[in-house]
């Protein structure tokens, strides 16, 4: 497979020798020690009550009136992000017509309509993240687009599939109820909505809803604040592609430097009087070579090429061999590394230890090829040190971009390391941190996403199975599952989710195996004449024992050695924990089997029930 022409990113060597690794492990430890606190997950607020307006939409008109709905579908997606768009465009394929979105945004896109922010993008190149490229026709403008490149193919998605049709925008689900007599669920929501499906969806997205730090004062902040997944244009000016012309006479500070800080904090600095950046936990920030996409090379792709390309970087950033490196970015480089460090090693009997010595050893001279690079582009010492990462490359998702580093050399911004801390408080006229008040006219926090906090939560609704039982309920000690898509005790639901399924750097990959296997799933419901389908106790009990015991294999003691991040739910890895719950292998290794599951055509492991009645479709269907 071609491809994609001359590659222009700065590969580095492989480390040279010399590096003191049990030097590096102890100032790992001391680094993450600085930054546990008991409080875990517990030190966010979620953004209700007094907090709900960080959560308001600033791109729809205020008022919005429709009369309530009332009627039946086959299939309703609770949902209009990836989530939503790819289980719609499976089952559309599939010849299933009778399905309806409903979404709380204004459009279709989830994570690409809420984040506009200036500087948004994606850190997984385009021809990959993109998915079905091939069946919308998009061609991205370069192997990184930007996020309106992104909302645009959402609603292209939504266009080629028919999936605005019977949508409801605007609209929040409240509540999703199983009734046993008629075998519909009853989806409630706050238009007054009352709807019966044959099937639920629950596609709410794995990181949708903004998680705001419990910083003591921050209801008390008199400037104006906002979270980066809500911008506020009308005070900054310009948009996404920067320019934020009303901010000339403004002093902003910044709390977090996650993947969202680095690529909004070059823009602000660009355009603010004075920028305070303040960080807890520097992030790593690696060199990304964005560049136009070679049209002739994409033209020239065979039929098929995608989903070729796709499975090559998951091979590949799984640890797994490839010929070809079809990606050949910053994502594979130390996956690369490894595999030629275990090639040469002249052996094929490596031990689980043995790899795990060469994989920390290559970590460790990445991190330091990035600790120094951090060097050479910060001019003041003191900011470079205290910019350097100093903990394992996938203890937090590492970072990609050309222009924040440089931004710290701008007189007009000032990087504030708290030394694992954080802020200390928030006052009615700034931010209190290392004891000192920093004068602020605009805060933004770019803090991140809910990713570990309890299901009902993130979705903002109770999901209540047969018998009353609720799914909060159901997953309180942790979670059981089939697949990561099935519950026992809630027929005919779907639950696209990171719980018990596979994981990927890449999400629409995992999202479109879920939407694929849900499509499946439903057409063989539908052909069979079934009333519903359910995952088996006994079914749900084995793959709750698969991906237990393939998360025992795994490395805990990584997690438990890394820094705070939502990957080690703060520092405490725990049955719950993203380390945890996910099946524990390669992403095409989950699948294939899904794959071999669908082949064998017997549903094992669900069992059905004879259908009641026609569905009754009202006029508008």
């Amino acid at each position: 497979m071609a491809s994609e022409g001359p590659r222009n990113e700065d590969r580095r060597g492989a480390g040279g020798p010399g590096i003191d690794l049990d030097a590096l492990r102890e100032k790992y430890r001391e680094e993450r020690d600085k930054r546990i606190r008991a409080d875990g997950n517990d030190q966010y607020v979620e953004i209700a009550g007094r907090h709900a307006h960080f959560e308001h939409d600033p791109w729809v008109e205020e008022r919005f009136e429709r009369p309530p709905v009332s009627d039946e579908v086959e299939v309703a997606l609770i949902g209009g992000g990836f989530g939503g768009l790819l289980a719609g465009a499976r089952l559309r394929q599939r010849g299933v017509e009778s399905l309806r979105i409903i979404e709380k945004g204004g459009d279709v896109g989830g994570t690409w309509y809420w984040n506009r922010y200036p500087g948004v993008a994606c850190d997984v190149e385009s021809y990959c993240y993109l998915p079905l490229i091939e069946e919308v026709g998009t061609r991205p403008k370069q192997k990184y687009s930007p996020g309106a490149e992104i909302f645009e193919h959402c609603r292209a998605l939504a266009r080629r599939f028919d999936l605005y049709r019977g949508a409801l925008f605007r609209t929040e689900v409240t509540e999703i109820r199983w009734d046993d007599e008629i075998a519909r669920w009853i989806v409630k929501t706050d238009r007054g909505d009352r709807l019966r499906a044959r099937f639920v969806c629950l596609a709410v997205g794995f990181l949708e809803k903004p998680k705001l730090p419990g910083i003591p004062g921050i209801a008390d902040f008199r400037g104006v604040a906002f979270h980066t997944a809500r911008w506020d244009y009308a005070y900054t000016g310009g948009g996404p592609g920067g320019d934020l012309d009303r901010l000339g006479d403004k002093t902003v500070g910044v709390i977090g430097t996650g993947a969202s800080a680095v690529q909004c904090v070059p823009h602000l600095g660009a355009s603010a009087k004075q920028l305070f950046v303040f960080q807890r936990t520097p992030a790593g920030v690696d060199v990304r070579a964005n560049r136009p996409t070679n049209l002739e090379w994409l033209s020239s792709l065979p039929p098929g090429w995608q989903k070729r390309r796709i499975e090559n970087f998951h091979v590949l950033t799984a640890g797994g061999w490839e010929p070809e490196d079809l990606v050949g970015d910053r994502w594979t480089d130390v996956p690369r590394r490894i595999h030629e460090a275990v090639v040469e090693t002249g052996r094929t009997d490596l031990s689980v230890d043995e790899l795990r010595v060469i994989s920390e050893r290559i970590d460790f001279e990445k991190m330091e090829e990035i600790r120094a690079h951090i060097a050479s582009v910060v001019k003041d010492p003191a900011t470079a040190e205290a910019l350097k990462p100093w903990y394992r490359q996938f203890c937090k998702r590492p970072c990609f971009h050309d222009d924040y580093l440089p931004t710290f050399n701008r007189p007009n911004v000032t990087l504030v390391d708290t030394f694992g801390r954080g802020v200390e408080r928030i006052t009615e006229t700034g931010v209190i941190a290392n004891e000192k008040e920093f004068a602020l006219d605009c805060l933004v926090f770019a803090t991140g996403f809910e990713v570990s906090t309890e299901f009902a939560r993130r979705a903002g609704f109770e999901t209540i199975g047969r018998g009353g039982l609720t799914l909060s309920e159901k997953w309180k000690d942790g979670f059981e599952t089939f697949h990561g898509l099935h519950v026992h005790g809630f027929p005919n639901c779907f639950i696209m989710s990171l719980a018990q399924s596979g994981y990927t750097l890449n999400f629409p990959y995992l999202i479109d195996l879920q939407a694929d296997h849900i499509a499946y799933v439903v057409g063989e419901v539908l052909a069979r004449g079934a009333r519903a389908i359910e995952a088996s106790r006994e079914a749900e009990r084995a793959w709750c024992e698969e991906v237990s015991k393939r998360g025992e294999a795994a490395d805990l003691d990584f997690a438990e050695r890394c820094t705070p991040s939502y990957y080690n739910d703060e520092g405490r890895p725990g049955a719950k924990t993203l380390s945890r719950n996910f099946f524990a292998g390669s992403p095409t290794e989950f699948a294939n089997l899904l794959s071999s599951w669908r082949a064998e055509g017997s549903l094992r492991g669900m069992t059905t029930s004879p259908a009641v009645g026609p569905i009754r479709r009202s006029e508008s269907w």
